[in-house]
């Protein structure tokens, strides 16, 4: 167990009541930055929702999630009645948000509908995206004192998120993407994760002969398997951030389902885990 708790990039926190993936590359800027991702662990939903479920959206008790939110802010440090959240769509769509859409979607209605990635240099106010197998993507620019976080999935990967966020720290904020850090969080590895011909040929039509060779596997006949994390690593690099400012995470949701929601694992019976950033002051 120990060996799955402590890899080379990110490691899981013990030290709380609620366990959560943390990022090594983050941790030196512990002073200005939060940053984790949760585990299905530590929380009060119950059945296949058991235990940290932090979606609304999934058939769980509202009292039940609005707790799990509780317990996981405390846990990483951040005022959890500030959350931001978005309503994921698999697409590009960024919205810089700003103080005032703080509590969107957990203490307030939301109306950032269609967007899977979020924006904000303002300091207290946590953004948060959701995952059961698709890619995390955090980044943070510690110059401009800006952060991102983004939900890509296979087509939110085709369709190139990162670029589309690397861009909104460029035009929003001036940042240079050369100091942007970023990290590919836990989700659904290359080994099971299989598609077909249609979902493949997505891939094969983006990326070069070079990048393929690490992203698309041929399997059989129609069969693929696709290394989601390596398509969005290429995607970050692609956009000018630097090869040694990305960090991968080595979890796979599928293969460690008894500590993260895997909607392939479980056919759909899940709940939804979580990605957090809050610049702290």
């Amino acid at each position: 167990m120990l060996e799955i708790l402590n890899q080379k990039n990110t490691y899981i926190d013990m030290s709380k009541d609620v366990p959560y993936v943390r990022f090594k590359t983050f941790d030196k800027y512990e002073e200005s930055l939060i940053a984790g991702f949760s585990t299905r662990l530590g929380g009060v939903s119950k059945g296949h929702l058991s235990s940290l479920n932090l979606s609304f959206n999934r058939g769980d008790d509202r009292d039940a999630v609005l707790e799990n939110h509780k317990r996981f802010a405390a846990a990483l440090g951040y005022p959890y009645e500030k959350t931001v959240f978005s309503t994921q769509v698999h697409k590009t769509t960024i919205r810089q948000v700003t103080m005032e859409d703080a509590g969107k979607g957990i203490v307030k209605e939301n109306d950032i509908i269609d967007t899977d990635g979020l924006i904000t240099n303002v300091k207290g106010l946590p953004i948060m995206t959701f995952y059961a197998d698709c890619i995390p993507l955090f980044f943070y620019d510690p110059v401009k004192e800006v952060i991102g976080m983004a939900h890509s999935g296979w087509r939110g990967t085709v369709l190139d998120i990162a670029h589309h966020m690397v861009e909104r720290f460029k035009t929003i904020y001036g940042s240079d993407p050369a100091d942007i850090i970023a990290a590919v969080g836990p989700g659904i590895c290359k080994e099971d994760y299989e598609v077909d011909i249609i979902c493949a040929d997505h891939f094969i039509r983006k990326y070069n002969d070079e990048e393929l060779k690490r992203i698309v596997f041929y399997k059989n006949e129609d069969k693929f398997h696709l290394d989601l994390k390596e398509a969005c690593r290429t995607n970050l690099i692609n956009s000018g951030i630097r090869q040694e400012n990305i960090t991968v995470s080595e979890y796979c949701t599928y293969h460690n389902s008894e500590l993260f929601f895997s909607h392939r694992a479980t056919n759909g019976m899940r709940g939804n885990l979580a990605g957090v950033m809050c610049l702290k002051g």
